[in-house]
């Protein structure tokens, strides 16, 4: 496997398609093995008790993922989560988060891997999300 895209042209895709996610996330690293997205935490990700809340996790799991398969197959905006399962394994800090997004399995119309959350600083895990995407056929 190969990139298809670079950290420039899926920040200009995921502007250009989903404005309305802002700046909430960034691209820190991108490779074949590993993509490495940043969720800027806001006020409005927290839940009671000061700790990132599980949508907020769930955003950047699923927006990571997108980006690791968009990077893998090129600009494909109909890409889609047909799955995603979460586990919360620890609680969260009031920080910015890191996704560790790894597609274990691309073919022609699914897209299969994981991503690990952690809060940024922090070495263990507080969430791991296993996604299926499903990859629109070309005409």
């Amino acid at each position: 496997m190969e990139l298809k895209m670079t950290i420039a042209e899926v920040t200009a895709f995921l502007e250009k398609v989903f404005p309305q996610i802002g700046k909430d996330f960034e691209v820190i690293s991108l490779s074949v093995d590993e993509v490495v997205v940043r969720m800027n935490v806001q006020t409005r990700h927290l839940r009671p008790g000061g700790t990132v809340s599980g949508p907020a996790m769930f955003a950047l799991a699923d927006v990571a993922y997108y980006i690791a398969t968009l990077a893998l197959i090129g600009p494909e905006a109909l890409t889609v989560t047909t799955n995603c399962s979460i586990d919360f394994m620890r609680k969260p800090a009031a920080t910015n988060m890191i996704a560790k997004a790894r597609v274990l399995k691309l073919g022609r119309s699914l897209s299969v891997g994981d991503v690990l959350l952690y809060s940024e600083g922090q070495a263990a895990p507080v969430a791991r999300a296993n996604l299926t995407y499903s990859i629109p056929q070309k005409c």
